[in-house]
């Protein structure tokens, strides 16, 4: 190294980290959603497929629950039960919003599909169901038009990583909303319809280009130039795999569930930002501290953070009583803006 070289170091930013100010936003939102109502929220989580990874997430949504405020009611069922175990909670005046572990059928996933449909809309803290994913995916943020009362809810993990690409500042707040990650290029591996698709359509819907990767291939998907498409377009690479992504790639963002998965370091744009949403570890973390300017390892925090987020935003979308009508308004126009 001569004088003139500066050593180059990258950031590593924890989950936790950008969590804390999510939930003093969380907590200062629901103190203002209460108002003289003395009940806490409860979230209702469903347990029917005995992944490891799923009860350590359901342990970490416990505590941070009870920290903040919220009630958290750990339901461990039968899969064959589940279904009636849900209507159940769907009529439960004391739950406020249901959780599923998923995969519940890993080789049936249509049915996992039935089971998300199955939870009522009005308790859908994950954003699964079909009117949530529909505005989504044509970016329409409410509920009711044109009264424009209820916001719909987006699913948590991709909700999370746009939180964190907040947080990094790759979104350009000088950019109308909408618009903030245009000239952004952004590789997100992972496709499914629970994290990664949302995910990339959520992230192309704010204007930047995103390359979807999964066993199948790649997918490009962009809203086009400007803001004129007000919801996102998708395109097939034939041929196209990691080596033609990655080097184009501001961000990369991991999300396969296999322990044996990297993400190819060498082919990783040198100053790029990489952010791991798996519950395993897709890049390997020394090498990837070579070449990233920051790298975010896990997310499993921040998405804790936005199940409270979407649990509170549920409370305030009911029917209120007149002498709670004027705080719930103020919460809905303060708070969450801009999803």
């Amino acid at each position: 190294m001569t004088s003139l070289e500066v050593p180059k170091t990258c950031k590593v930013i924890t989950a936790e980290t950008i969590a804390r100010g999510l939930l003093n936003e969380v907590k200062d939102t629901l103190a203002k959603v209460q108002g003289s109502r003395p009940n806490k929220p409860t979230l209702a989580a469903f347990l029917a497929n005995g992944d490891p990874a799923a009860v350590k997430y359901a342990e970490w949504s416990k505590k941070t629950c009870e920290d903040n405020g919220f009630n958290f009611d750990l339901r461990t069922v039968d899969k064959d039960d589940l279904e009636e175990e849900i209507v159940r909670a769907n009529e439960e005046a004391g739950v406020d919003g249901i959780i599923v572990y998923y995969p519940i059928f890993p080789q049936n996933p249509d049915h996992d599909k039935y089971v998300q449909e199955t939870v009522d809309i009005s308790k859908d803290v994950e954003g699964m169901r079909h009117k949530h994913l529909y505005n989504m995916y044509h970016n329409v943020r409410f509920l009711d038009p044109p009264e424009n009362r209820k916001k719909s809810i987006l699913p948590c993990t991709p909700l999370a990583v746009v939180k964190i690409l907040e947080y990094l500042q790759i979104y350009n707040p000088i950019l109308a909303a909408g618009n903030r990650l245009y000239g952004r290029t952004i590789t997100v591996i992972n496709r499914s319809e629970v994290n990664g698709r949302p995910l990339a359509a959520l992230l192309a819907n704010d204007g930047a280009k995103v390359y979807s990767v999964d066993i199948t291939g790649v997918q490009l998907f962009t809203r086009g130039q400007g803001i004129k498409h007000p919801r996102h377009q998708v395109q097939d690479k034939e041929g196209w795999g990691l080596k033609e992504c990655l080097p184009l790639s501001d961000v990369v963002i991991g999300g396969v569930p296999s322990e044996t998965f990297k993400v190819p370091t060498e082919l990783i744009r040198e100053g790029a930002v990489c952010i791991n949403f798996s519950s395993a570890k897709n890049f390997d973390g020394p090498a990837v501290k070579e070449k990233a300017s920051i790298y975010v390892p896990s997310v499993g925090k921040v998405t804790i953070a936005i199940l409270l987020r979407n649990l509170v935003r549920l409370v305030a979308n009911r029917p209120s009583n007149d002498d709670t009508d004027r705080l719930l308004e103020q919460a809905k126009t303060e708070a969450f803006v801009d999803d």
